[in-house]
């Protein structure tokens, strides 16, 4: 199975991801993005793997004023930033071969989207490529995946279910331990000035059946896990994978019926000369 294959997704799960986990989670990375690279009038800007467009679509809405492009691999969810913004521009095309001229861009952009290439080193060196000379960029990456907390419980009660092998698209969305490492990527790539932080952010969702429903619907995981299972199983391996995933968290995360944990990334502000 190729990688476009694997991260194509039906019809319905883009649209939960929009609705559902766009404002709980990728919204809040989103926005500490944009605020750290701070965007300057009329700079040029890519936002790589941006899934629906939440990235480009913020910028736009804080009022930014040059060209604004988007590019996934992944054709449902591109067909959903079109619906979402005609004013900005939406390809599908891949980040390890992004079809712009050399010093295209001034910003670079590519929330949470690093870890999932199956080149990285050869992504970064695109991103590199497409800048102009003094452009910028800015990345995040989650951490270790025990440095979210709800993550991990998930993972774990995936595992108790359906088997070690259904965790592992999960886990291959946190990719490393270590900030240093990460910097050490897109240094090697040809960045010249690299700065990493380790940064939490405090995600809430309605409950913990509706954070393991969403996970399970509005993800790949929907195919690779649940295709196969009819509605009211389905509902069944929720509840209990729900359940055992609340049992391993601290009650704090669960005060009031709703789920709320930290989420652990790190987050690289890059330059070229």
């Amino acid at each position: 199975m190729s990688a476009h294959e694997h991260w194509q997704m039906d019809a319905s799960a883009p649209e939960l991801y929009e609705r559902y986990l766009v404002p709980a989670i990728t919204s809040v990375w989103a926005n500490d993005l944009l605020d750290r690279i701070a965007l300057g009038r009329g700079e040029s800007v890519l936002d790589i793997a941006c899934g629906t467009g939440v990235v480009a679509r913020l910028a736009e809405q804080r009022g930014h004023a040059g060209r604004l492009v988007g590019i996934d691999l992944n054709t449902a969810m591109i067909a959903i930033a079109r619906r979402k913004s005609a004013s900005i521009e939406w390809i599908e095309g891949s980040a390890l071969d992004l079809p712009f001229d050399s010093n295209s861009f001034d910003v670079v952009l590519c929330q949470l989207g690093l870890q999932f290439f199956p080149d990285r080193a050869l992504a970064l060196r695109e991103m590199v490529r497409v800048l102009k000379p003094r452009g910028r960029a800015g990345l995040s990456v989650y951490s270790a995946i025990e440095r979210t907390p709800a993550a991990h419980a998930f993972v774990q009660a995936l595992e108790k279910y359906l088997g070690e092998e259904a965790s592992r698209t999960k886990r291959s969305e946190h990719l490393s331990n270590d900030a240093h490492e990460v910097g050490a990527w897109a240094k090697q790539a040809g960045f010249d000035v690299v700065d990493v932080a380790t940064v939490t952010k405090q995600i809430t969702f309605p409950s913990v059946i509706d954070y393991v429903r969403f996970q399970l619907t509005a993800t790949p995981m929907a195919a690779l896990l649940l295709k196969d299972v009819g509605a009211s199983e389905r509902e069944r391996l929720i509840m209990s994978i729900a359940d055992d995933a609340a049992s391993r968290l601290d009650r704090p995360m669960l005060a009031g019926g709703k789920l709320t944990f930290p989420q652990q990334s790190f987050v690289v502000m890059a330059s070229v000369h």
